[in-house]
This record gives C-alpha cells, sequence and structure tokens, in this order.
C-alpha cells in the first residue's frame, strides 16, 4: 500500500559541494574529450592496412566499446553537474543501466577472446592464421556481445521488478545497479545472492580463461632461449595485462557488496574510473607500449 508509481529518480552526482561542480565539470570533460580522441585515434589506426591482425581488431572493438560505455554515463554527468535539474525518467534510468551492464560484460568477454588470442599467438604460431581466422574472430565478438545482451537483460529485469517507495533520489551519478538495490523498500537479500553469481559469471569466469591462457604464455615465455625474443612477447602480453587487472579490481569491489552503504562515496570513484579513466587509459595503454600503433597513428 506504501508503493508508489515512480515517474523518475534524482541524481546526487559526484559531489554535493557547490563549489566544486565547475571544477568537476571541466575535469570530466577534459577527460571524456580524451577518451574519444585516443579511442577513435585507435580505431583508424587499427583500421590501417598493415594493423589488419586479429589483435588490432580485438583492440578496434575495444575502443569503440569504450568510446560507447563514457557516452552512456558522462554526458548526462556534466549536465547534471551544472544543472539544478538532476532528475532522470524512469526509462532513461532502465535505459542507462541496461546499457551499462551490456558494455561492461561485452568487454570482459571480449578481454577473455584477446586472452586467448595473445595464447594461440604466443603457444600455437605455426596454426595461429588457420585458428583465428576471419570468422573466429567476428565470432567470438558476437558471443561477447550475445553474452552481454543476456546479463544485461536479466540484471535490469531483476533490478526494475524490485518496489520501489519512499526517497527516489539515487545516491549516484548514473542509474546502476548497487544504488538502485538501496532504493528498494523489499528484502533484496535473494537478488544480492543472484547479483554475486551473476559477479562471478561476467567478472571471475572470464578472469579464469585469462589466467588459464596467461598460465600457458608464461610458461612458454620462460622456454625461449633468447632474452630479447622473452622481451619482445611478454611485451605484446602486458599492455593486455594492465588492463584486465584495472577492469578486475574496480569491477568486484563495486559489484560484489551491492547494500554496503558505508563505502558509498568509494564506489562513486571506483565506478567514475571504470566508466570514465578506464577508457580514456586504454588507448594509452596499448599505443603507448605499441610500436606499431604508434608508427601508424605519428603517420
Amino acid at each position: 500500500g506504501n508503493h508508489t508509481l515512480l515517474r523518475e529518480f534524482i541524481l546526487s552526482g559526484l559531489s554535493s559541494r557547490p563549489e566544486l561542480q565547475h571544477l568537476l565539470f571541466f575535469t570530466i570533460c577534459f577527460i571524456y574529450s580524451m577518451t574519444l580522441i585516443g579511442n577513435l585515434l585507435i580505431c583508424m589506426a587499427t583500421a590501417h592496412p598493415t594493423l589488419h591482425t586479429p589483435m588490432y581488431f580485438f583492440l578496434r572493438v575495444l575502443s569503440v566499446l569504450d568510446i560507447s560505455t563514457a557516452s552512456v554515463v558522462v554526458p548526462k554527468m556534466l549536465v547534471s553537474t551544472l544543472s539544478e535539474d538532476r532528475s532522470i525518467s524512469y526509462l532513461g534510468c532502465v535505459t542507462q543501466l541496461y546499457c551499462v551492464v551490456f558494455l561492461a560484460s561485452t568487454e570482459w568477454y571480449l578481454l577473455a577472446a584477446m586472452a586467448y588470442d595473445r595464447y594461440v599467438a604466443v603457444c600455437r604460431p605455426l596454426r595461429y592464421p588457420a585458428i583465428m581466422s576471419t570468422r573466429a574472430c567476428l565470432s567470438m565478438v558476437l558471443l561477447s556481445c550475445c553474452s552481454g545482451q543476456v546479463v544485461s537483460v536479466v540484471q535490469t529485469a531483476w533490478v526494475f521488478t524490485l518496489p520501489f517507495c519512499g526517497p527516489r533520489r539515487i545516491d549516484y551519478f548514473f542509474c546502476d545497479i548497487p544504488p538502485l538495490v538501496l532504493l528498494s523498500c523489499a528484502d533484496t537479500s535473494r537478488y544480492e545472492r543472484q547479483l554475486v553469481s551473476a559477479t562471478v559469471l561476467v567478472i571471475f569466469t572470464p578472469f579464469c580463461l585469462i589466467l588459464l591462457s596467461y598460465t600457458c604464455i608464461i610458461s612458454s615465455i620462460l622456454r625461449i632461449s633468447s632474452a630479447e625474443s622473452r622481451h619482445k612477447t611478454f611485451s605484446t602480453c602486458s599492455s593486455h595485462l594492465t588492463v584486465v587487472t584495472l577492469y578486475c579490481a574496480s569491477g568486484t569491489l563495486i559489484y560484489l557488496q551491492p547494500k554496503s552503504s558505508n563505502s558509498q562515496e568509494a564506489k562513486k570513484v571506483l565506478a567514475l574510473i571504470y566508466t570514465t579513466v578506464i577508457p580514456t587509459l586504454n588507448p594509452l595503454i596499448y599505443s603507448l607500449r605499441n610500436k606499431e600503433v604508434k608508427e601508424v597513428i605519428i603517420r
């Protein structure tokens, strides 16, 4: 009887302190601009004929996902930072949550595909062209998208079947699972167990596959007699490992304890890193450590 039909939510934003709003706006605007520029450069560079290999194909898809993730979150956040109206419609909140979960899940499965690509390149070099064919690469990307789609539909449906009553203020800067769960007036313990299971499925299953791939890769690298060859082989994998570590650390800390309100400010920072900072770092991580990409970008 106390349940109300919500037509909109109110986003609290990154900070409620008025003196910080302009600083936050220009800082986030700069980061977002760097995200767009860096990832668009990666997309253009990896389309060059000299970089038509599976590794660069996956990197191009990763850049598209990074642009999409930042674009789903940042524009609304920038408007809310300078505007007194921080409302987001119910449908807008559903759409934003769906897109964020879909893009994040797809990116995780894509990182697993990239790890498998590196495993084949290092451990099965003679069969690499046959295994990592164009059809195989497209199938992996399609499978990643389909898996992300399933996870997103299930999670979004679960969240928005929860009853929301009373406060409609989301203590966050975008619609995400943990702050929406906090608004529910029902017992969410069952949903929280389901969310932990989904987190394990989306993060730790690909992470285990990545870990297995790199265990085989490192074992193969250690058997290489030349120190220069070992360094060159490992350098092609270190960028991917760096990105995986960043995603795994931030994603795990955000979603494993959805109703831990004591760490809400910390979760805001982690979510900002996950949705805004990491998409900016990815082009730097891959281009600065990759001689071929740097040469094409300079040309």
